[in-house]
C-alpha cells in the first residue's frame, strides 16, 4: 500500500493550509546522529499525489531510487528542513528526547512556520500547532513519507563523511547500524567520538569491560 494525501486534504479542509511531515532516521544506530526531516507539499501535489509517485517508507525503498526521490522532492516541496542531534546530545539527553528535538529543529528550519504537523509515531510536547501523530505514518501519509526519504538520504551521506574521516568502523556500509562488520570493528578498534556510549553494546562493555556474546 503507497502512502497518500488524505490527511493532508483533511487538514486543507479544516483551514491548515502549511501542512508538515516529519520523520527521523538513526534512530537505533550504534553511532552517528539521528537526524529529523520537515516536508511541506505544494496544494498541488495534494491533488496529483502522483507527481511524487514512488515516494514510501524510505526503508521500503533502494538507494538508487531513494536517492532520485530526494531530488524529486527538493524540487516540488514548497519548503523542508533538516534537523540533525549528534551521538553526545544523544547520550546525554536519550535517544527520545534527541528525536523530539531533531524534528523540532528540522520544523524551524523550514521557511514559513506550519499550522499543522503529520509525524511518523511521535507527538512534540507543547508544540503551539494541530497534530497528528500516526504508527507507521510513512507508510500512510505521503508527506512523512517524503520526510523520510529527506531524513534517510541526509543521513546516510553524513554517515559516508563519517566513514572518510574513520575508515576502520565502515561507516559507509552500514551507516552506523548494528551489524557483525560494526560489532567487530567496535571490539577491535573501541568507539569513536561518534560512537553512543549508553547503546548496547557499547554501554556493556564500558560499564563491565566485557563485550555481550550478542548485541542488539
Amino acid at each position: 500500500m503507497s502512502p497518500d494525501v488524505i490527511e493532508e486534504l483533511s487538514l486543507y479542509k479544516d483551514g491548515c493550509h502549511v501542512i508538515a511531515g516529519l520523520d527521523e532516521a538513526g534512530r537505533g544506530c550504534w553511532a552517528g546522529p539521528v537526524v529529523a526531516a520537515a516536508v511541506v507539499l505544494p496544494l498541488v501535489v495534494l491533488h496529483k499525489p502522483h507527481l511524487l509517485s514512488g515516494v514510501n517508507d524510505s526503508k521500503q525503498v533502494n538507494q538508487t531510487r531513494r536517492a532520485k526521490l530526494y531530488q524529486d522532492i527538493m524540487c516540488l516541496a514548497v519548503g523542508w528542513g533538516v534537523g540533525v542531534v549528534p551521538s553526545h546530545v544523544i547520550d546525554t539527553h536519550g535517544i527520545i528526547a534527541a528525536t523530539h528535538l531533531a524534528m523540532q529543529i528540522a520544523i524551524l528550519k523550514l521557511p514559513q512556520l506550519p499550522d499543522a504537523l503529520l509525524i511518523d509515531a511521535v507527538t512534540l510536547k507543547n508544540w503551539p500547532c494541530t497534530q497528528r501523530s500516526f504508527v507507521r505514518g510513512d507508510a500512510r501519509c505521503l508527506s512523512i513519507a517524503a520526510a523520510s526519504i529527506i531524513a534517510k538520504v541526509t543521513r546516510d551521506r553524513l554517515m559516508v563523511a563519517l566513514w572518510k574521516a574513520h575508515p576502520d568502523y565502515g561507516f559507509a556500509q552500514h551507516k552506523g547500524y548494528g551489524t557483525a562488520v560494526h560489532y567487530h570493528a567496535l571490539q577491535r578498534y573501541g568507539p569513536s567520538q561518534h560512537h553512543r556510549r549508553t547503546f548496547r553494546p557499547l554501554s556493556e562493555f564500558l560499564t563491565n569491560g566485557i563485550w555481550p556474546d550478542r548485541a542488539r
